[in-house]
């Protein structure tokens, strides 16, 4: 990172390392074509070019030596120590927020509340001890911040993280991964050499660590940040229906008053973003043009922090951003030192040949650094967790690329032996969603749901089937289903290894009709404030089973492609329509929809709530409270009283585990 002190250049040499000068020296006698090659002039001119942009010589990378003396040579800790208390603090925050610190009654007072583990031998600990699993980690988190015992706070810290973070795969996010991939980083550096008790307690310390300290930590915010733009870089993405209407925030007023809504949401939001995204880093590294984006990467995280509700997500990348710059910066500003700590020297220059742990260090690292390049594309091995996207979201870092709007979930658990039929809420034993896409999770909540039905009614469950039949959209598509719905889950086959047959595909031979769907729905929206449209995509041989409240008048189905036969349960006789044939529905009755024919059909259903209808007549709409643009405070005090809440929890399950006081019942909240 910093220039290295060189030979001064002779009047017949350049400024190339000792080795060129002396073969230059060695050819004066020679004609000007043997002076400089073209593969040394070349070498010469990319080496300046590494050196100017990124500060450092070629050289360093040419072999495992040079390349371990370059990553173990003595920097400043000071940066890497404020990036730890940083750090530290947003985890405080998290574990009572996205950890779910806040809300631990709910998650794990109940014994039949449903977990989607990662393994399925795992499982939640009681009640009580869970929250000292949560106690351990805030402690941690607390000794991560101050640098207190620094190696043991963060395995402290780390080991119920991964614990929780493994133990209910639909909480996965890629940001939490990488929450916990940082504290597995921190704990082999020495963060805590700056601003820390350790350090305070220790005064003889030393300042100096290794560079690969930075190195290491700055490579996952650079995959985080690359992977993200790639994944971006899709027709999914840059045409612009992942993220729709974000263009009507506050945060992209200033945009409004230049360009319409529509192009806000695909140049700014989609377009924007993925070069951002693929380039930002790289623009970071480069020593020309640092501070030139460092501006561009401040607002971006800020207006994230605006736009999303993803915890400290947007933090700790801020928090990130001082590491590119020198690692003595904390005490320039302090003026603790009105000089360098060290003189800046060339890694390959002056040092003793790297040992044998020194290099087997940088097989680790460069280890890691493959592992992290190759798992987010590592799809084609776990074919079972590849769904409508692929694999297990959380450690792919395809950020915001996919959307999901569910229209209808259903279970229902069949007695085989009476062949009565019913029907259970989805909710009943989880909070989360995710199960609805994803197949690994669908086996493992009709597993949990078997496991429940059986303690509490076991006369039922000795030989049931259950079923799931849920219809959602991705990226502003057709509503179709996610499962087979005629596939028993509790026999049904799955394998992290192979592809899961009775999960259907994303219906992509359709996207051709995106387009037309968003000016069909502008059209039926038109029609009055109480009008909609929902559009629905179906396989060959597949019903729909539609009960349309009697709430709804001026129902009518329409079909797009494909041919569908319909009836309904008042009317025996069948119609069958093909593609541009509507026909009226009436309510208060079920109406059948099947696909035939060897291609799938899409059509639409078109209503008109007539009870929200009337009330606009005969009842003034109540004055809307004024929200704030920037409500700062409001989310300060949210905070805080979550923060209570969990420190409470925390309370209860030591008071009962010391003192056998009886832990306060949760009490779920219904939608």
């Amino acid at each position: 990172m910093a220039n290295s002190k060189r030979k001064l250049p002779t009047k017949n040499s350049t400024p190339q390392d000792s080795t060129q000068d002396k073969d230059l020296s060695r050819s004066t006698n020679k004609s000007p074509t043997e002076v400089a090659p073209a593969h040394a002039k070349d070498s010469s001119l990319l080496n300046n070019f590494f050196r100017d942009c990124l500060g450092h010589d070629l050289s360093n990378f040419s072999s495992l030596s040079h390349f371990t003396s370059w990553l173990q040579r003595p920097v400043d800790g000071a940066a890497l120590g404020v990036f730890r208390m940083l750090y530290g603090a947003a985890m405080l925050i998290d574990i009572a927020e996205e950890r779910g610190g806040g809300q631990l009654d709910v998650r794990f007072q109940d014994p039949l509340h449903c977990h989607f583990p990662l393994f399925n031998g795992m499982r939640a600990l009681d009640y009580p001890l869970m929250g000292c699993v949560y106690l351990c980690m805030w402690l941690g988190a607390w000794g991560i911040m101050l640098g207190y015992r620094f190696r043991a706070s963060c395995l402290v810290f780390l080991l119920p993280y991964w614990y929780i973070f493994l133990l209910d795969k639909p909480t996965w996010n890629n940001h939490s991964y990488l929450f916990g991939l940082v504290a597995i980083l921190l704990l082999f550096t020495q963060a805590e050499s700056y601003c820390s008790l350790d350090s305070w307690l220790s005064p003889r310390r030393s300042r100096c660590i290794p560079y690969w300290n930075y190195f290491i930590i700055k490579f996952q915010f650079f995959v985080l940040y690359t992977y993200a733009g790639l994944k971006k870089f899709s027709l999914e993405w840059l045409s612009g229906y992942a993220m729709s209407n974000l263009s009507h925030h506050w945060v992209f007023a200033p945009f409004r008053q230049v360009i319409d809504p529509e192009l806000i949401d695909l140049l700014i939001v989609h377009w924007f973003t993925a070069f951002f995204d693929l380039s930002i880093a790289l623009f970071m590294t480069l020593e020309k043009t640092r501070l030139l984006v460092t501006p561009f990467m401040l607002s971006f995280h800020l207006m994230n922090s605006r736009l999303f509700v993803i915890g400290m997500f947007p933090w700790v990348c801020l928090a990130e951003v001082p590491l590119f710059f020198s690692f003595d910066w904390p005490r320039r500003i302090r003026r603790w030192s009105k000089t360098p700590l060290l003189q800046p020297k060339d890694p390959t220059e002056g040092q003793d040949k790297p040992g044998v742990l020194a290099r087997l260090r940088t097989c680790l690292i460069l280890g890691y650094c493959g592992l992290q390049l190759f798992l987010p594309y590592s799809h084609f091995i776990t074919k079972g967790y590849n769904n409508w996207t692929n694999g297990l979201y959380g450690y792919s870092w395809d950020m915001m690329v996919h959307s999901y709007d569910t229209l209808q979930t259903s279970i229902q658990v069949v007695d085989n032996e009476s062949r009565q039929v019913h029907n259970l809420n989805p909710y009943a034993f989880t909070e989360y969603d995710r199960w609805t896409k994803y197949a690994d999770m669908a086996v493992q909540y009709a597993k949990c749901i078997d496991e429940n039905l059986r303690q509490g009614q076991p006369e039922m469950a000795k030989n049931i089937s259950i079923y799931f039949d849920i219809w959602c959209s991705m990226n502003g598509r057709f509503q179709q289903r996610s499962f087979d719905p005629r596939v028993d889950l509790l026999r049904a086959k799955w394998s992290p290894f192979e592809s899961t047959s009775w999960s259907l595909p994303l219906l992509n031979e359709l996207n051709h009709m995106r387009p037309k769907l968003r000016t069909i729905e502008t059209e039926v929206l038109a029609w009055n404030n109480y009008s909609d449209v929902i559009f629905v995509a179906d396989f060959p041989g597949l019903t729909l089973t539609n009960f349309i409240s009697p709430d709804l008048i001026n129902c009518t189905l329409t079909i797009l492609e494909g041919n569908v036969r319909y009836r309904n349960e008042r009317d025996p006789e069948a119609y069958f329509l093909t593609a541009g044939k509507s026909i009226g529905l009436e309510s208060n009755i079920t109406h059948l929809v099947t696909t035939i024919g060897q291609k799938p059909a899409s059509y639409l259903f078109t209503y008109t709530n007539k009870t929200m209808l009337e009330q606009a007549i005969t009842i003034d709409k109540p004055q809307t409270e004024e929200r704030s643009i920037l409500p700062l405070w409001q989310e300060f005090q949210h905070r805080v009283a979550n923060y209570q809440q969990f420190l409470i929890h925390i309370g209860n399950c030591l008071m009962h585990l010391l003192y056998d006081v009886p832990i306060p019942l949760a009490v779920k909240e219904k939608d």
